[in-house]
């Protein structure tokens, strides 16, 4: 008879593809530091491998840290989900894996002996790029004995490393499989919506179109409205099909797009000649 083992890449390559959406692409940015001081890169390569054992495809991390080392502001940025979204987009990832590793030794040797007790603490999170959500995190702390401190440092960073690999990479997997055909939270804010019939044509062209539902007017001020809608469209296409095909008798200039976020300005077209 002849069977099939099916691993979890085949399992996640397998949903993808039912619900019309390829394996998420992984953008890998950890700030590692071994004694506290020395840069290392041990965790963004053990989850580079993780994350190809569980079907994701990664981005160059050579391509990405030659970028961060250039800009070290990029590198700050990603200390929120909406830096860590933005920074994601550029390099073109569905998710972000995101975290901080430190690895020290002990201040004392054990007993009479020349060994030292080394800790490293690894905390990770995943961030999408299309709504900046966390959709998995974790902290794990490694302690190993050593002689020496850079090796025993490293030793640390490797357990902690694959712990947290461990519980965070099926995680966000097995989160990308069941948001795949499920559709993305996105605040639309609509400023330059003086008249009443202007929110009347936008709140029934959005409910209208095809790839959104849910739409819901949340607050009308000052001229600005603002909707929480579901879309099947990232936030940036989404903007771009709405400037394309506005309401009748408007149109729509872009203001700002984020993940998760779209400001527009309504404005009437001038009459033709």
């Amino acid at each position: 008879m002849n069977r099939r083992l099916w691993t979890a890449a085949g399992i996640l390559r397998l949903a993808a593809a039912l619900a019309g959406q390829a394996a998420p692409r992984v953008m890998v940015l950890v700030d590692e530091q071994n004694l506290g001081s020395i840069a290392t890169s041990e965790i963004e390569t053990m989850a580079v491998a993780k994350l190809l054992e569980h079907g994701c495809r990664s981005i160059d991390a050579d391509m990405i840290r030659s970028k961060v080392k250039r800009n070290q502001q990029l590198l700050k940025s990603v200390g929120d989900n909406r830096g860590a979204a933005a920074l994601g987009l550029e390099f073109g990832s569905d998710i972000v894996l995101v975290g901080e590793a430190v690895a020290k030794p002990s201040a004392r040797r054990i007993a009479d002996s020349n060994f030292r007790s080394y800790e490293a603490v690894v905390t990770l999170r995943a961030v999408r790029t299309d709504n900046a959500e966390t959709i998995a995190s974790v902290s794990e702390v490694g302690t190993v004995v050593g002689l020496d401190d850079v090796s025993g440092g490293s030793k640390a960073l490797k357990s902690a490393g694959q712990k947290s690999l461990d519980k965070i990479v099926p995680q966000l997997a097995a989160k990308w499989t069941a948001a795949a055909s499920g559709p993305t939270p996105i605040t639309l804010t609509v400023g330059g919506v003086d008249q009443v019939w202007k929110l009347r044509a936008i709140r029934e062209s959005l409910r209208g179109r095809d790839g959104l539902g849910n739409v819901t007017q949340i607050s009308y001020t000052a001229g600005a409205a603002v909707f929480e809608i579901e879309s099947r469209e990232p936030a940036e296409t989404l903007s771009e099909g709405l400037v394309t095909a506005p309401p009748k008798g408007l149109k729509f200039q872009v203001l700002e797009v984020s993940p998760g976020a779209i400001q527009l300005r309504a404005v009437t077209p001038p009459p033709a000649d």
